[in-house]
């Protein structure tokens, strides 16, 4: 892969063959972030599990206490006194059976986060196609099929994120802006950490924190001691 002239220039500031400290990592990812706009940091963690069977799964959501730096729509499907209670703590769309037929019709896809009250997803259940391979279908785990729609909103709008694993074992994760100060993406990183380690399931067996990377979103990996990554 050809990378750009930033890129190799901030690469050269890496040790690769270094695991870093959380603190050490994230002044590094500031003073290495080269690109024009606000990066986001993320954190890519690589876990010692199979996601093919079902009671290795490892998926769940947490509040970053910083928030993301990024201003989340939130679409809530749901009728009368709940689809009012959304409306007024600020979900950005609210709707039923006219909003599945703007995505199906539209290919609609405004919004970041989707809740639903759970009467709602014999209909939500529809746009299975369309919303599960963005990630988007809502999940009672992540705590975006509630009747508590109201806190769901404001908790997604503070900053909440969900994590899941990909085929490959591994959870992506964004964990705020390189604008952040330094403490401020390092107490991020801890508690999805601490929520990721908290979620280990019961059938995982040897290391289950196999390999812990954070990096900009221009900007190179660096390699996180998984032994420190909640101390």
């Amino acid at each position: 892969m050809k990378r750009g002239k930033k890129y190799l220039e901030s690469a050269k500031l890496v040790d690769r063959t270094k695991l870093y400290e959380p603190k050490e990592a994230f002044e590094l990812i500031k003073k290495i972030a080269k690109a024009k706009f606000d990066e986001t940091v993320e954190a890519h963690i690589k876990l010692g599990v199979d996601s093919r069977h079902a009671d290795q799964q490892v998926r769940g959501a947490v509040v970053l206490p910083h928030g993301t730096g990024k201003t989340v729509k939130v679409l809530v499907f749901a009728k009368g006194d709940k689809a009012k209670e959304a409306e007024e703590n600020g979900a950005d769309y609210v709707g039923a059976e006219e909003l599945v037929e703007k995505i199906q019709k539209e290919n609609w896809f405004d919004f970041d986060v989707v809740v639903a009250t759970p009467n709602m997803m014999g209909i939500v259940g529809r746009l299975g196609r369309l919303l599960g391979p963005k990630g988007l279908m809502p999940n009672p785990k992540a705590g975006t099929v509630t009747m508590d729609v109201g806190k769901a909103i404001k908790d997604i709008k503070a900053g909440k994120i969900e994590y899941r694993l990909d085929k490959t074992n591994i959870i992506h994760c964004p964990i705020g802006k390189v604008s952040f100060d330094q403490e401020k993406l390092t107490e991020n990183f801890k508690t999805l950490m601490g929520a990721i380690i908290k979620a280990k399931p019961a059938a995982a067996k040897g290391q289950y924190l196999r390999s812990v990377v954070v990096a900009s979103t221009m900007g190179p990996g660096i390699k996180i001691n998984p032994a420190k990554v909640v101390d």
